[in-house]
């Protein structure tokens, strides 16, 4: 197949590119050239700002793909873009939205693509929702060819998953515990969470390119595992040969003090129990299943992490918002106890 990729070297996208480009696709990527040189050889480059849309239309003029996949589209605009860009040209559009956008608090924990989409908390999944609302209206009015896929909390060897973290990724709480600091797990750490490995996301994608049962269709991808905050970052602390210290902080406490939009991130999706029902996906790509555990994926993402230092992104700001938020919550401890 011919296929284009907006983006393409992303978390997501990157294993996709990999394992389609070892498939023998003819695969193109249109982006700015970042991580180029992490790419196969047989995959080609336009460099290109999407964003601008003359610019775009004019380096693919007379180009048509059997798929396009949008791994950037974040905003309704951005979509409105590719509809004019691609439309007559691609046989089947793929966009990338999130399960963040299904329906916060949710009614039933067990998540399905039937799982209506809203969620009050987060600009991001309203954002998402939006771009899949023109999509499917553009499929219904005017037959363009989109496939939905919603990513959950998908990860790979350059970050651990974390509920908390601050701007610079995941770092500055591995480090933490390496210091035999305390870190912060947002509520009680018992409510349910599923993370999936980038190259078993990849798998069942690759399962959807060119799928005619694909075709005005939404898709989640995930894991079957799911797991516990105390037990992510309890494996987190014992690749890392360390005692966790963690501090159990509320989650609505931390969406109040904090600057980095934990009321998103936490409110509106990881501070909620969601297990994904994965039956449609298989049923669409028949032998999908995640076989990455969430213990092997996150030993394999510390080990490569501690062997790149460029990957090591220290973030002091968050490291003094945690001393400040873990001080805030021992001392109301001790004023209470001590009376």
């Amino acid at each position: 197949m011919k296929i284009l990729f907006i983006g393409g070297t992303g978390t997501i996208s990157m294993a996709i590119t990999r394992l389609l480009a070892s498939q023998g696709h003819e695969l193109y990527l249109f982006n700015r050239g970042s991580r180029s040189t992490e790419l196969p050889e047989n995959v080609t480059v336009i460099t290109g700002d999407i964003n601008n849309e003359e610019e775009a239309a004019a380096a693919l003029k007379d180009m048509s793909f059997d798929v396009v996949g949008e791994f950037i589209g974040f905003v309704p605009d951005q979509v409105e873009r590719d509809f004019r860009l691609f439309c007559g040209k691609t046989k089947q559009y793929i966009y990338i939205s999130s399960a963040s956008a299904y329906q916060k608090p949710l009614s039933d924990p067990r998540i399905t693509e039937s799982t209506p989409l809203a969620n009050p908390y987060w600009q991001y999944s309203r954002n998402k929702i939006a771009c899949e609302e023109f999509l499917m209206r553009m499929y219904r009015e005017r037959g363009f060819p989109v496939t939905i896929v919603r990513p959950s909390h998908t990860y790979d060897e350059r970050s651990v998953p974390l509920g908390v973290h601050g701007n610079n990724g995941s770092w500055q709480v591995i480090k933490r515990m390496i210091q035999g600091k305390p870190v912060i797990i947002h509520g009680d750490g018992t409510s349910l969470w599923t993370i999936t490995h980038n190259s078993d996301f990849a798998k069942a994608y690759a399962g959807l390119c060119g799928n005619i049962h694909a075709i005005g269709q939404a898709f989640h991808i995930t894991s079957d595992e799911s797991v516990t905050w105390n037990q992510i970052y309890r494996i987190i602390a014992d690749t890392l040969g360390v005692q966790l210290m963690a501090v159990h902080v509320p989650s609505e406490f931390l969406a109040a003090v904090s600057d980095y939009d934990l009321e998103g991130s936490l409110i509106g999706d990881k501070a909620c129990t969601v297990v994904f029902d994965n039956s449609k996906i298989k049923r669409a790509v028949p032998g999908f299943t995640a076989t990455v555990r969430a213990d092997q994926g996150i030993r394999a993402a510390i080990e490569n992490i501690l062997a790149h230092p460029e990957l090591q992104k220290d973030d002091p700001e968050f490291d003094q918002w945690c001393d400040k938020v873990i001080s805030a919550i021992n001392k109301a401890k001790e004023e209470l106890i001590n009376g």
